[in-house]
């Protein structure tokens, strides 16, 4: 029997190619699906070991020589004091120079005289694929070092820190180290919080208004210059929350290229005996224990006060050879009438009035590293007599200032702050001073600039009150009788107290060419107070008024008119 088979059909033969290429298809999505899977699982595993053991990005730039990422410091108005900007770097890839190595070599130095010529030529052939020759760059280097067509240097962009005031208030902000850490002043004190992640952004306000800072440094610039000082220090403060609404120190640096030593902030790492500004500070003791009921109670002034083998004179040209009261004690500056009151006070209450001023700590701040005062250690007779008039103990400018803010305000001590403070929420103070004694040296004071050695510290319209004083500047062994440090601290307007401004100009030279006859503090360092203050007072908010002032009325009887105005300015 013949058994015949049918060919399959056509839509047989399609079936079966369509189910083979299905079964391909498939296999051919499982594979691309354990691929997927295993690439997916890959990353997840990069990432898992990137989170567990990674370095911080932060980490990375500043191993780089990068800084991290900063925030700004900004002036009480919101004025950029320091600012994180992005700035140039610039770098070579040795083994893809072309060209006369000796010339590119030579050329680098000309532009960036950081290195050698024959530095430069080792680098391009050290067979490196890359070195950095310049760090923080500016523009118009990278322009210029762009301009030599070499196509193996890079240029990367990488932040930096611009102090855009260039050498204003460098000795409040500071500056950074090669690691993008503050390294000095308010970058190092507040290197935690522009740092901090979570107020990235937010600009941190210092007391500072760098208007009255630029009027401050001008000023006291232009005296040092003038009269040949080797050195200056000046500060403006709010008597009322203790913020610094400018600090100068001279000489001074430029944050954004230091290539020296810095040098020492002089308001408050330095000390000196400031001389006469101290007696207001010693008769508002004498008042405030009660050792002195009225003002117009006299001392013996007609000759030095001998004190065993010491004599207290007072200055050539200020002895007055007769009895004063506690007025013209001050008006005249006399060491002898001081010196008695300060006997009669005693060293226990003197040292209790200079301890509730701070006078036997450092200052404090927030920039830190503030020296300690030189306190006698011996209280003896004659140093608590010389202490009265401001020789024997040596404290920093900014003590003093701070002292005289105490003296004019009601009596109340406060810290020093270079913080933005919120006028509704003051720091706490302690008292010092009895608002009574307060209210009295505020007279005082204020009599001093009217009919006294303060004159040509006088504003007009501002009611300036204030102390002058005139130390030998101390040398080793003793005095140099030859350099002089002037102070004059004055508070302003002095009918309701708001601002004290202090000067002080360490060896200042006579200039009778600019009209300056005499070295003394009323002749150098008054003068620029008078000017910081004609400047910067409207600016701060004080309308001068000439109409205005305090009652010094009950006072005025009893000073004895100087006959010789000139005699009196010195």
């Amino acid at each position: 029997m013949i058994v015949v088979v049918a060919p399959p059909t056509r839509k047989g033969r399609t079936g079966g190619a369509r189910q083979a290429l299905v079964a391909i298809a498939q296999l051919r999505l499982m594979i691309l699906s354990l691929l997927f899977g295993a690439g997916m699982f890959a990353i997840i595993a990069k990432l898992a070991l990137l989170a567990l053991w990674a370095e911080p990005a932060v980490a990375r730039d500043v191993a780089a020589g990068l800084l991290p990422p900063r925030g700004d410091i900004v002036d009480r108005n919101g004025a950029p004091l320091a600012r994180s900007i992005d700035a140039w770097s610039i770098a070579i890839h040795p083994n893809q120079v072309i060209g006369d190595k000796g010339q590119l070599a030579q050329r680098l130095a000309e532009l960036i005289p950081d290195q050698t010529a024959g530095h430069y030529y080792a680098i391009l052939n050290s067979g490196g694929t890359f070195a950095y020759l310049k760090r923080r760059a500016l523009p118009e280097l990278v322009s210029a070092v762009n301009a030599l067509g070499q196509p193996g240097i890079e240029f990367r962009r990488e932040p930096d820190r611009l102090y855009p005031q260039s050498g204003m208030a460098a000795h409040v902000l500071g500056y950074l180290d090669d690691k993008g850490r503050g390294k000095f002043g308010m970058e190092r004190a507040l290197d935690a919080q522009l740092t901090d992640p979570a107020r990235r952004g937010q600009p941190v306000a210092l007391s500072l208004d760098s208007r009255v800072q630029a009027a401050l440094e001008s000023e006291l610039g232009n005296a040092m210059t003038a009269l040949q000082a080797r050195g200056a220090a000046g500060v403006v403060l709010d008597v009322h929350t203790g913020e610094v609404l400018a600090m100068v120190s001279l000489p001074s640096f430029n944050p954004n290229s230091i290539q020296t030593e810095v040098p020492r902030n002089n308001l408050t790492q330095s000390v000196y005996e400031l001389g006469s500004t101290f007696k207001p500070i010693a008769v508002a003791a004498a008042i405030d224990s009660g050792t002195i009921t009225s003002m117009s109670r006299r001392f013996d002034a007609t000759k030095p006060l001998q004190v065993g083998r010491f004599a207290v004179h007072d200055d050539p040209g200020d002895e007055q050879f007769r009895w004063l009261n506690i007025p013209e004690t001050l008006v005249y500056s006399s060491n002898i009438a001081t010196a008695r009151i300060v006997d009669e006070l005693g060293a226990e209450k003197l040292q209790d009035m200079f301890r509730r001023l701070g006078f036997d700590k450092q200052p404090i701040t927030e920039l830190g590293s503030g020296r300690q005062p030189m306190w006698p250690s011996f209280w003896g007779r004659i140093t608590v007599m010389t202490a009265g008039y401001g020789h024997g103990i040596a404290v920093t400018p900014l003590h003093l200032a701070n002292a005289y803010a105490t003296l004019v305000n009601g009596g109340i001590w406060r810290p020093v702050t270079m913080m933005k403070v919120d006028p509704a929420h003051p720091p706490a103070g302690r008292r010092a001073l009895k608002e009574s004694t307060s209210a009295r040296m505020r007279q005082l004071l204020r009599l001093i600039v009217l009919s006294g050695t303060g004159r040509k510290g006088e504003a007009p319209g501002y009611r300036v009150a204030g102390k002058t004083g005139t130390a030998e500047a101390a040398a080793e062994g003793g005095y140099d009788k030859h350099r002089n440090v002037s102070t004059f601290a004055a508070a302003f307007p002095i009918d309701a107290p708001r601002y004290v401004v202090l000067a002080m100009l360490d060896s200042p030279k006579a200039n009778p060419a600019i009209g300056v006859y005499r070295t003394t503090a009323a002749w150098t360092a008054a003068p620029v107070v008078s000017r910081v203050i004609s400047r910067t007072g409207a600016m701060l908010g004080v309308a001068p008024d000439s109409n205005r002032d305090i009652d010094e009325s009950e006072l005025m009887p009893l000073v004895k008119r100087e006959p010789d105005p000139k005699k009196a300015a010195q």
